[in-house]
């Protein structure tokens, strides 16, 4: 796809967006401020990426004429080929972030996330895979430098989690982690198997952008706060004090509980965003389901669907069900390294998307 025609449109809206940011009565009105602000710094980000895109295909062209004057077993050939190799990799990721570009944004990707892990059929195995895939996140997080904050937790016998919550923040968290949402699927050799046998369990994840106060209106009298006395580890200030805050949203019976602080106004504020992230996705949902109706067809909701990836520990392979993706890397999955995954996602996200954009034009 020859995007030269798209980046220059990208050119000219970034020069017009400077120019209206250089008029100091801009600046009059904050909100129109904040906006042009926004779009000049993401217009910004694509030219700098259609600039490295030109230089990757002029790379790529000149490789491939001397390529064609090589003969195909000298050495100089075998480098050409792996730089050819290397060039058509960044040409593909570079065209990926200008098609982004070219969709209407999505005003929730560039918000700070909640992660909700559950254990789900196979006992503890299940819970103990939910701590596998809570540190699976917690090291990819370190890995792009995003910070992880605990939220609540509900720790199983042998070590794992039946259900942990944490919220994560930095750039773009949602609009990578979003992907994971659903139920992941681990084939392996219990701990608590005497025979050897390999089971299959499942652990469910949701992935839920943090709400803003503008997002939906919670009034006080739809709310029933409790407080009561945190138990399980913390320290004698945790359990002496009622710390802990359960929040009853009524008009649905959505129950959040928080008791991850010592302080009853930190658990209760950490209560509200979890409550209000889960309202938030519940409504996009909703919304996404009436559209998917209509259209019959969903494209880039982040649904929930049944046995999105398998863990095969034995084989050491990781299934990516939604792109028909397999890995023979498990240890390094586990270790964070999600990228290649995620990218997969991502590039299957905006194919589909682009494909109801030509649909609507049509």
């Amino acid at each position: 796809m020859d995007y030269g025609e798209h980046i220059r449109r990208f050119e000219k809206r970034l020069s017009e967006v400077e120019s209206a940011l250089s008029d100091p009565g801009v600046f009059q009105n904050n909100q129109r401020a904040q906006e042009l602000s926004k779009e000049f710094s993401f217009l910004k980000k694509l030219v700098s990426t259609g600039k490295d895109y030109r230089k990757v295909t002029q790379d790529l062209a000149e490789n491939r004429s001397l390529m064609r004057e090589e003969s195909g077993e000298s050495e100089m050939a075998q480098m050409l080929a792996d730089e050819i190799r290397s060039l058509e990799q960044e040409e593909k990721r570079l065209g990926l972030e200008i098609q982004v570009g070219l969709l209407p944004p999505n005003p929730t990707d560039s918000r700070n996330t909640i992660v909700e892990i559950r254990a789900g059929a196979g006992g503890s195995e299940s819970a103990l895979f939910a701590a596998d895939l809570y540190r699976m996140y917690t090291r990819y997080a370190e890995r792009i430098g995003w910070k992880i904050e605990d939220l609540s937790a509900s720790p199983s016998d042998l070590g794992g989690f039946k259900e942990i919550i944490f919220g994560v923040t930095g750039t773009e968290v949602y609009k990578r982690l979003k992907y994971e949402s659903g139920v992941h699927r681990v084939q392996r050799v219990p701990v608590t198997e005497a025979q050897g046998r390999i089971h299959t369990s499942t652990t469910t994840v949701a992935v839920l952008p943090e709400a803003q106060a503008v997002d939906l209106e919670i009034k006080p009298e739809e709310l029933e706060i409790s407080v009561c006395r945190a138990s399980g580890p913390g320290g004698q200030g945790v359990n002496t004090t009622d710390s802990a805050v359960q929040i009853i949203y009524k008009p649905t019976g959505m129950i959040v509980r928080c008791a991850d602080q010592r302080s009853q106004q930190k658990n209760k504020a950490k209560a509200m965003t979890v409550l209000r992230s889960r309202l938030l996705e519940k409504k996009v949902s909703d919304e996404n389901a009436k559209y998917a109706a209509e259209r019959k067809a969903q494209v880039g909701t982040g649904e929930r669907n049944e046995r999105i990836r398998t863990y095969n520990f034995p084989q050491s392979r990781v299934a990516e069900h939604r792109v028909d993706l397999t890995l023979y890397s498990l240890p390094a999955v586990m270790d964070g390294d999600l990228d290649e995954i995620i990218n997969a996602l991502m590039a299957d996200d905006i194919e589909q998307k682009m494909a109801a954009l030509e649909l609507g034009k049509s």
